[in-house]
């Protein structure tokens, strides 16, 4: 499916690109990519097919290979216990490797007429952190640098400065991680539990999507998504931020590691913008305004969603 050259995947990863490996999967799965439309392009380009009803996830690289396995394996499992979540195709091979990038296949979820709520986070959350993995479910553990280090060393378009002060961000934040003793026991965690990874569905369901991230580990490290967002970047009322923390029954703001935390959740926000930089000026600045307040951590985070 891919040739031995092309297995890396080394080359630049572009919404172009993306769009020939996708046409080239659709192919080898029987499945028409005529008319597909790009509907997101960050960590993987997302593509929404007008012949079927599918998503098609194309990956930057095969080393997200393994991450794009598990998430296929998660999907499975879920679905086995009724979980209200995102269903890869059942049919198709998955992932297929093109041009050295994975590419997995989904149903499409069709979107209702409202957005999800903190509280229905906080709720699905709850409900994923109290499920029992079953034995041959061979979950990683949260991997809290792993991309990071990939991105800043692979990353292009960005000053040299920066690459090294990211550099000694990540040694700074993997030194006072290596301190903290979690409070709870480990279990089934999303890995990048944030409101846009829920959709409601036209019956009004709730579904949890993107599994990438999906691990065996602490839920604190679901919790300091929202948690961050409040506390450092206002980007929920305290309504909101209440709403979630009644729903899923604890606020990680009242933990002393919590700092820690938050430092991690800025540092990733931060990379996964920066491999972007090339795609428009909104970015590069948005990028720029990250990375400037991250050298100050008393500056404040007057950052937009990305």
């Amino acid at each position: 499916m891919a040739s031995d050259a092309a297995q890396g995947g080394t080359s630049e990863f572009t919404s172009a690109g993306a769009a020939q490996v996708m046409a080239a999967a659709c192919r080898v799965a029987g499945l028409g990519s005529g008319g597909a439309e790009l509907i997101r392009f960050g960590e993987n380009a997302l593509f929404r097919l007008a012949a079927h009803p599918v998503i098609a996830r194309v990956a930057r690289s095969t080393d997200y290979l393994a991450s794009v396995r598990n998430e296929v394996r998660v999907s499975r499992w879920l679905a086995r216990e009724g979980f209200p979540a995102a269903r890869v195709l059942e049919d198709v091979e998955q992932p297929l490797i093109i041009d050295g990038r994975p590419v997995t296949f989904w149903h499409l979820i069709e979107a209702g007429d409202r957005k999800p709520t903190y509280g229905e986070l906080g709720g699905v959350l709850r409900d994923l952190h109290a499920m029992t993995v079953p034995e041959g479910l061979d979950l990683p553990p949260y991997t809290v640098f792993g991309r990071t280090d990939l991105r800043i060393e692979k990353v292009t378009g960005i000053p040299e400065d920066d690459r090294a002060f990211l550099r000694k961000r990540g040694r700074e934040l993997r030194d006072r991680l290596a301190g903290l003793r979690f409070e709870s026991a480990k279990g089934p965690v999303h890995g990048d539990a944030h409101v846009q990874n829920l959709m409601v569905d036209r019956d009004g369901q709730v579904v949890l999507i993107d599994f990438e991230g999906f691990s065996f580990d602490h839920p604190e490290w679901d919790l300091m998504v929202t948690a961050t967002e409040h506390h450092s970047l206002g980007w929920q009322t305290a309504d909101q931020y209440a709403a979630f923390v009644a729903a899923h029954g604890r606020d990680l703001r009242n933990w002393e590691g919590f700092p820690t935390l938050r430092g991690i959740q800025e540092f990733q926000m931060t990379t996964w913008l920066m491999q972007n930089v090339a795609e428009s000026p909104a970015v590069a600045q948005e990028y720029a305004r990250r990375i400037a307040s991250l050298r100050d951590d008393d500056a404040p985070r007057h950052w937009q969603p990305g």
